[in-house]
């Protein structure tokens, strides 16, 4: 009788499913938390069945209506497709927008179209032959034109820095690390939404056209994904489902490289091999498509009226020769080297910027847009766009074009030099620009500075054949016959820089191909992919990505990375966390353990003493739950929780017998079950009773491998039993760090000791960029003393202008790379 009191305590399998559904509501707007896909596959397993179960009755299929079952159905299992196909349209047509209004802007610093204001160079220059009168820079004086392509390049950059700072921080950057880290389960609320959405878009072409070293590439893919998280939430299907809209989102993400390179299938592998870290082949179709229907539609819309889809793609008709591979293994080298390089750099940059610059985030952009203005308007091939700079650099030297000297033998060593410098400039500027807050990519910068050393190097190359012509070493050339092609070797020097700081091989190589066209230099791209891999493994620790991800301390745990620490889990886990018991537990002490602490949920014991592990219960749960118990109010002040179905029929026979013996008895079931309500709680519906749990001597590998394969959000540490302690992603995390810490701690201390014993002091152990910074402070602490010696009055002169001191927020504690 108790039994089936309790069991119309119970809530229908429908009341159940919302319930279940109201709760996955409130996780997906949970602000850095992670997703629990145990969790999440067990409630979409509910879903289902509740479906099907509706499905039957008046959809019955045997009935009259069955074939509006057979509809519903069939709706339901094209969802997926009818999403893909809406955002690979909207992704296509948001990228021929962006490239139209990017060419403008850029163009627009230059000179203006006389007929047409409205139009590019490119188009004002359509079908011109021999000059272009109706493109006009602003003035005949060089000086003037020098001054306005700054002017343009500093408004750019502070509209675009403006609009991120005042409406969307999140649509600063790349978005790739942590597009990475929300494919994986972590939530970021508001980095995937419409508002980031729309700035982003506005932002990127104004962050471009201001000639700053950052790319649209790595901002394509965030915007795509964008597009992808907004529309899949107007479907039921993805709204309810957390592995649904990861499914979306890696898709998105293959369309977005698609899109930005006219790389459908290299934009699939991109999603593959740097994007996922659960990549079923159901996703893989899913990912072709969109980037094929996103491909379609831009090049329906064909922006640069070429039948390109971007604007660098060539096409080579000549072969290459074996000699050839000596160079080609060099511009690998090269490449591994310089995403080497300009990760370390870099890394250091954001230190440097997160420490000294983050209150002046639109002052930095408008600096470093000046600076690099300044730097690149005397330089050829620095001065015009970069996409722009590469279809130079790519293409043959044929038809008697000029390609800005290039092809001319009288200016082959200023080209070289133009090209050197350009390399050089392009490297620094990567460094100090990549991470500012405007949207900006590093692909395209990269490929830029690999197809200047290229080209570089293929053009000494060419003059080494011009001088030796009769050697051996050239003798595979066939006479009368141009032996060597610059553009080839601008074209590989790009893929192993973009290879170099992404640490990818298989998707640049097909990139690469998709851009050309050209099957007889796929064996080559792979010699040289290949070496650079091997460099970059050598002297790197993962792409750029991957370090932003480690720098910023997201909980992330990579599938490329190997994980030796040989200690069991016990090292790692959380020992004596924070429990409650399985029954008796009140109501007001569990709402004090909700707002006094952060923790995201709690196992359950059978009582705090032994620690017996009967399940866990989320936070979100526990709060959800006390809400709609308050809700309905039926709670007494003296209301005690119970999280198990057994502790509930018990609290349910000890009320009924003490109330029997005190001779209060109600005369019904439904007066004991009130009487009962109100003083216990029944919070098992919402608790976990199968956690997922380990050995405390389990291998902490063997954990870290359960929560890439599987993707729990906790493992409880139990021992016969008993409840020792739980694990998650951070914890795994933070020991890693602490062994590296430990490992580095020994040159650490050798650093800081001179050569003859000693400690070097602090600020000789300074970094270089610090060092920069303190002598640029005390030339701006001088400038007021200069000013008054020479008696130079300026108005609203108060202390504590000038130059910014870089103070933190106290409140702002992310892990320095100088900690780590």
């Amino acid at each position: 009788m108790l039994l089936s009191q309790i069991q119309s305590m119970q809530p229908a399998n429908g009341h159940s499913t919302a319930i279940t559904e109201e709760i996955s509501e409130i996780k997906r707007y949970e602000d850095f938390t992670t997703i629990d896909w145990v969790q999440d596959a067990v409630h979409e397993q509910a879903r289902r069945r509740a479906k099907r179960r509706d499905g039957f009755g008046f959809w019955d299929k045997e009935g009259a209506f069955g074939w509006r079952r057979k509809v519903r159905e069939s709706y339901d299992a094209g969802q997926a497709w009818l999403v893909i196909t809406i955002v690979g349209a909207v992704i296509g047509f948001i990228s021929a927008f962006l490239n139209i209004i990017t060419e403008w802007l850029s163009d627009i610093k230059l000179g203006h179209c006389t007929t047409a204001f409205y139009l590019n160079e490119s188009f004002c220059c359509w079908g011109s032959e021999g000059g272009c009168p109706e493109w006009k820079t602003w003035t005949s004086f060089w000086l003037m034109n020098y001054i306005v392509y700054i002017f343009f390049a500093v408004l750019f950059a502070f509209i675009a820095a403006i609009l991120v700072k005042s409406f969307a921080p999140y649509a600063a950057g790349s978005g790739i690390s942590e597009i990475k880290c929300i494919i994986a389960g972590f939530v970021m609320k508001g980095f995937l939404g419409a508002w980031t959405l729309l700035i982003k878009s506005i932002a990127l072409p104004l962050a471009i056209a201001s000639g700053l070293s950052v790319g649209k590439e790595g901002p394509s893919v965030h915007f795509a994904v964008c597009a992808g998280n907004v529309i899949s939430r107007l479907f039921s299907k993805y709204k309810q489902s957390a592995s649904k809209t990861r499914e979306v989102l890696t898709a998105t993400a293959a369309a977005g490289v698609a899109v930005a390179f006219g790389s459908p299938i290299g934009g699939v592998l991109f999603s593959l091999e740097e994007m996922a870290s659960y990549f079923p082949l159901k996703t893989l179709w899913r990912s072709y498509f969109c980037a094929l229907v996103a491909t379609g539609v831009l090049a329906a819309m064909n922006p640069f009226r070429t039948g390109q889809l971007v604007m660098f793609q060539v096409q080579y008709d000549r072969t290459w020769h074996f000699f050839e591979l000596i160079f080609f293994i060099l511009l690998g080298v090269f490449g591994g080297l310089y995403g080497a390089f300009v990760i370390k750099w870099n890394l250091r940059v954001q230190a440097f910027r997160k420490k000294y610059l983050s209150q002046h985030a639109v002052m930095e952009t408008v600096v470093l847009a000046a600076i690099t203005a300044l730097l690149c308007y005397p330089n050829t091939f620095l001065k015009i766009n970069m996409t722009e700079m590469m279809e130079i650099l790519f293409r043959e030297c044929e038809g008697g074009h000029d390609y800005h000297g290039l092809c001319e033998a009288e200016n082959r060593w200023s080209s070289v030099s133009s090209l050197a410098i350009a390399t050089i400039l392009r490297i620094f500027l990567v460094i100090i620009s990549y991470g500012c807050k405007v949207p900006a990519g590093i692909f395209v910068p990269s490929m830029a500075i690999g197809a200047s050393f290229g080209r570089l190097v293929g053009i000494l190359v060419q003059a080494l054949h011009e001088h030796f012509p009769d050697s051996a070493f050239f003798a595979s050339c066939e006479p009368d016959v141009p032996c060597i092609t610059p553009g080839t070797y601008a074209f590989l020097g790009a893929g192993a820089a973009l290879s170099g700081i992404m640490h990818l091989t298989i998707s640049v190589t097909v990139i690469m191909f998709e851009l050309t066209g050209a099957l007889t230099y796929i064996l080559p791209t792979m010699i040289v992919v290949g070496i650079t891999k091997a460099v970059s493994d050598r002297f790197g620790n993962g792409g750029i990505a991957d370090r932003m991800i480690w720098f910023n301390g997201f909980p992330f745990l990579d599938n490329k990375e190997d994980h030796v620490f040989n200690v069991p889990v016990s090292h790692a886990m959380t020992a004596d966390p924070v429990t409650l018991p399985a029954s008796d537990f009140p109501l007001r002490e569990a709402e004090h353990l909700l707002s006094d602490n952060k923790f995201q949920g709690f196992p359950i014991v059978d009582n705090r003493t032994k620690k017996t592990l009967v399940g866990y219960i989320g936070r979100t749960e526990l709060r959800y739950a006390i809400d709609r118990i308050r809700a309905e109010g039926i709670l007494s002040p003296s209301a005690r929780c119970v999280f198990t179905k057994e502790a509930a029929e018990a609290s349910v026979a000890h009320r009924a017998s003490s109330t029997s013996r005190n001779h209060l008895a109600p005369d019904t079931f439904d007066a004991i079950q009130d009487s009962v309500g109100s003083s216990y709680v029944d919070f098992s519906r919402y608790a976990d009773h199968t956690p997922l749990t380990v050995h405390p001597r389990l291998p902490l590998e063997t954990v870290i491998e359960i929560f890439k394969k599987i993707g729990p959000r906790v493992i409880l540490v139990e021992h016969r039993g008993r409840l020792t302690g739980l694990v998650t992603v951070k914890d795994c995390l933070k020991y890693q760090f602490k062994v590296e810490a430990q490992e580095h701690a020994l040159a650490a201390t050798q650093a800081t000791e001179g050569p003859f014993g000693g400690e070097v002091s602090a600020r000789s152990s300074d970094t270089l960029e610090e060092r920069v910074w303190h002598f640029m402070q005390r030339v701006g602490s001088q400038l007021p003393r200069w000013r008054r010696t020479n008696r130079v009055a300026l108005p609203d002169q108060r202390e504590g202008r000038g130059m910014p001191t870089g103070t933190d927020d106290e409140n702002d504690r992310l892990m320095e790379l100088e900690e780590r």
